[in-house]
């Protein structure tokens, strides 16, 4: 089942977004996905059927970042060019949920472009750097500029997934992998070290829509301190599984269920819960 799903893609600048949608609702989803070599374009239906839990409520817009990105862009010129393109297709105001990298750019996109999200979902992500997250990133970079793939998907495996999850995808990673590879690692280089730049910490309190923090204890490359310390600055809702790693959003059977019980709640029932909930 294909959930509707299309592919598109728009003009920005000298270059082009890629975007997928899928679902029939009538409400807006934007959902935008973490540091990956997957393009939204290339897995569409991956992307769909992951997200299939939203297609009946929604229409769901997955959006990549510009296919062509300069030296030195950050977070922050993501989010701006994730506003852009929003306007541009129509999208007054939206549920935003952010994963990981994309969790940053759903920061800076609520900071500074409040009007265009109703409430946000902020999944395994930070708000600013920390020791962990700073030692990781920095050696994926490393190993993007030097052309390691095979180098950045073995520490991938190791930090970001658990080993039973490993154990699991193993006879298919190489053909994934394979079929994964980008032409050009030095855009990831370039998209990788934009996760370095995250630094809006001390302008959450600006943030007045519903928000979730939904994060893992056990994540290795960003670590669970970093979504507590945000849910803990908001005064929001935040779930956190005990026993699970980063890959938390792909893993835990639950995890788009929880998010789509929060996005369902009446805005004066948002935040009710008590903060630092944990898994049984």
């Amino acid at each position: 089942m294909r959930y509707n799903t299309k592919r598109h893609e728009i003009e920005i600048g000298n270059t082009v977004m890629d975007y997928i949608t899928f679902g029939e609702g009538e409400k807006v989803l934007v959902l935008i996905p973490g540091l990956s070599f997957k393009t939204v374009r290339k897995f569409a239906e991956a992307f769909s059927f992951m997200y299939r839990i939203f297609a009946k409520e929604y229409t769901v817009y997955v959006f990549d970042r510009k296919r062509q990105l300069p030296i030195g862009y950050t977070i922050k010129h993501m989010a701006d060019d994730l506003a852009q393109v929003m306007k541009s297709i129509g999208i007054e105001r939206a549920d935003v949920i952010g994963i990981s990298q994309g969790g940053m750019i759903a920061q800076y996109l609520t900071l500074d472009h409040p009007q265009l999200v109703n409430k946000l979902v902020l999944g395994v992500t930070l708000s600013r750097l920390n020791d962990t997250a700073r030692d990781v990133i920095s050696n994926w970079v490393r190993l993007a500029v030097n052309s390691d793939y095979e180098g950045i998907t073995e520490d991938m495996l190791k930090i970001v997934y658990s080993d039973e999850y490993v154990a699991k995808i193993g006879k298919y990673f190489p053909l994934v992998s394979r079929f994964g590879k980008p032409k050009d690692m030095g855009q990831f280089a370039i998209r990788a070290r934009a996760c370095l730049t995250c630094n809006c910490y001390d302008r959450l309190e600006e943030i007045s829509c519903p928000v979730f923090v939904i994060g893992a204890k056990n994540d290795l490359v960003l670590t669970g301190e970093a979504a507590e310390e945000i849910a803990e600055k908001l005064g929001c809702e935040c779930y956190m599984y005990e026993n699970m790693g980063h890959s938390a959003y792909e893993e835990a059977p639950d995890f788009n269920q929880r998010i789509l019980e929060f996005l369902r709640k009446p805005f004066e029932n948002v935040g009710d819960e008590s903060e630092g909930e944990t898994e049984e």
